[in-house]
């Protein structure tokens, strides 16, 4: 089994949470891969069994692990920007342990989630929704310069802990579940911890698999939780040589997707997850065969009120 490498005397957990990170379970995606070849497989990796319902309670766990194994929190709040589901991993993990948590979140943010964080305790500062999670980063890092010494500022965008988590725990969990036969490992690109990490670790030790990075086919798009890289500052942790191709969507491809794979497979998946597995569908129809695994950052729980559910 693996897990998250936390050290108990620096971390003082007592809800048990961090036992839960990782070890998500894999599903096979049957009914929206039907025409595909017989030796095609494609399997999705369900991130949102984690405790806080999403892929990042891996790095929000590892990078808080990082901060109580120094004195660096002491009498100072937990500051991070977020456009969602870090700030709920980082609030249901620090909630046991009585921390200060304070987010800058884009405005236009889903009202699930803006519910889920203060239901959890977290202070907020809405952020100009035009400017997105870029603009969120910017007030994070404007605030923590302003008063350094009242916030301990993580900045998810470029701290090491990020894309280890993934390294650590994401990498090795998709090689063992898959009994080594994985070729082809397929994620959204938005901090870019998961690429970066699990791809650095299936390139060491699964070197004959495919990693492919999948970001929005335009700057402007509605694919919450992914960056469009060519117009969006890169953060400081992405490792471009791990990818060896990286697949555009369209939004509107995105949602069609969301529906599918709820009214065809059962899975109530967010928007980042339905743009990831249009990506999964286009490399499973180029190869005749394969195991390939598309990471399903959360579900559709926080979507509900999206537009896209509306529609047909």
């Amino acid at each position: 089994m693996t897990t998250l490498v936390l050290s108990p005397t620096t971390l003082p957990w007592t809800s048990g949470e961090l036992t839960r990170v990782g070890n998500t379970p894999l599903v096979r995606l049957r009914n929206i891969t039907q025409g595909l070849p017989p030796a095609v497989e494609v399997w999705a990796k369900c991130e949102w069994a984690n405790p806080s319902g999403s892929v990042k309670d891996r790095p929000a766990a590892a990078i808080l692990a990082q901060a109580f194994g120094t004195s660096a929190l002491t009498g100072r709040t937990f500051l991070d920007s977020t456009s969602g589901n870090m700030g709920i991993a980082y609030a249901t993990l620090a909630a046991p342990l009585g921390l200060p948590l304070h987010l800058a979140i884009p405005a236009n943010a889903s009202a699930e989630r803006l519910s889920i964080l203060r239901a959890l305790g977290a202070t907020l500062t809405l952020t100009d929704p035009t400017e997105g999670s870029d603009g969120a980063r910017l007030v994070a890092a404007e605030m923590a310069a302003r008063q350094p010494d009242r916030f301990f500022y993580a900045d998810q965008y470029n701290h090491p802990a990020n894309w280890r988590a993934h390294y650590d725990s994401t990498g090795p969990e998709v090689v063992r579940q898959t009994g080594g036969r994985l070729t082809h490992f397929v994620a959204g690109l938005g901090t870019t911890g998961t690429v970066t990490g699990a791809g650095r670790y299936l390139h060491r030790h699964a070197p004959d698999t495919r990693v492919v990075a999948v970001e929005p086919a335009t700057p402007l798009h509605g694919l919450e939780g992914l960056k469009h890289l060519p117009s969006s500052p890169v953060p400081g942790i992405f490792d471009p040589t791990v990818v060896d191709e990286t697949i555009a969507v369209e939004t509107e491809q995105a949602y069609e997707m969301c529906r599918r794979l709820a009214r065809e497979d059962g899975l109530l998946v967010g928007v980042s997850a339905g743009a990831a597995a249009v990506a999964a569908l286009r490399v499973a129809a180029a190869v005749e065969r394969g195991l390939i695994v598309v990471l399903f950052p959360d579900s559709g729980l926080k979507y509900l009120g999206h537009e896209m559910w509306s529609r047909p």
